[in-house]
């Protein structure tokens, strides 16, 4: 079983992580921009955090035979920050590096007019630099904020087969297919989906243009969880060509938008800037 995840937060996982993941079959991933659990308090410290995407992250990804991609933006939590406003500005410079596969996340937190301005300034950057999007659906008022992001969507340069909804679930999946954008799911503990009610949605809406993830960062995750949906699915009776499509071809298909996927990790380098995985080791 191959698996692409097409959305988690390695800088919030460890090294152990990266290795059960190969173990499990995860050969590419990406690593969307978002919001560190602790506010930011200028714009330097997401400079030094898109940087990290771009170069430390893959250079640990390699360690472990996995292609590392990123997507860069100005989440929406942090959108309503005044502070973190020029990051807009100097998203550009970062949007024409090889491994963003994306602009993302975006989307909305509190549906605030601050995250409309950002959601609509992001989009436009999306289709300027001949990027897909990955759309973060937000976690309170699901459907009221899918059915305005769609209606944002629809105003942009942006189409739609060009646009990822993400953490989507039963309330939102029927809007989110009308919409012709892409259908993302987070399977995660506790919140979000699980692997059985996946089943059910995969089941009631067939696998064409539907993305698993585990979107496992720094709260309680589990970056094994694009497996586990494979696993379920096989139990369930969809063949190998089903897993296969929704665990890599679909995740492929989307990112490979941006005409910058890598599929074929290189042999890793033994130092990122004169550092290492091994941190005092030989």
């Amino acid at each position: 079983m191959r698996i692409f995840d097409p959305h988690i937060h390695m800088t919030s996982r460890t090294t152990d992580d990266y290795q059960a993941m190969y173990a499990a079959g995860v050969r590419a991933l990406v690593e969307p921009s978002f919001w560190l659990g602790q506010p930011r308090t200028s714009p330097a410290s997401f400079y030094d955090y898109f940087d990290a995407l771009l170069g430390w992250e893959p250079y640990r990804a390699a360690q472990y035979g996995i292609a590392h991609h990123c997507t860069i933006a100005l989440n929406p939590k942090e959108a309503n920050d005044p502070r973190c406003l020029p990051v807009l500005d100097e998203l550009p410079r970062y949007l024409v590096k090889d491994s963003v596969v994306a602009v993302g996340e975006i989307g909305y937190d509190s549906m605030t007019p601050a995250e409309d301005t950002a959601l609509a300034t992001q989009l436009q950057l999306a289709a300027d630099h001949e990027l897909p999007a990955l759309v973060h659906t937000p976690h309170r008022d699901k459907l009221a904020g899918l059915r305005r992001t769609i209606d944002v969507i629809q105003e942009s340069a942006l189409p739609p087969e060009h646009v990822l909804l993400d953490h989507l679930n039963e309330t939102t999946v029927k809007h989110a297919t009308d919409s012709g954008c892409w259908l993302g799911f987070s399977i995660y503990p506790d919140t979000k989906m699980d692997e059985d009610r996946m089943i059910t949605i995969l089941r009631t809406y067939g696998t064409e243009k539907v993305l698993v993830n585990s979107a496992a960062d720094w709260g309680k995750s589990d970056p094994l969880k694009t497996r586990a949906v494979g696993d379920a699915m096989l139990a369930a009776g969809f063949s190998d060509d089903d897993v296969d499509q929704v665990l890599w071809r679909n995740p492929v298909a989307f990112y490979g938008i941006s005409g910058r996927l890598h599929l074929d990790t290189p042999a890793p380098d033994p130092l990122h800037e004169g550092n290492s995985i091994l941190r005092g080791g030989e």
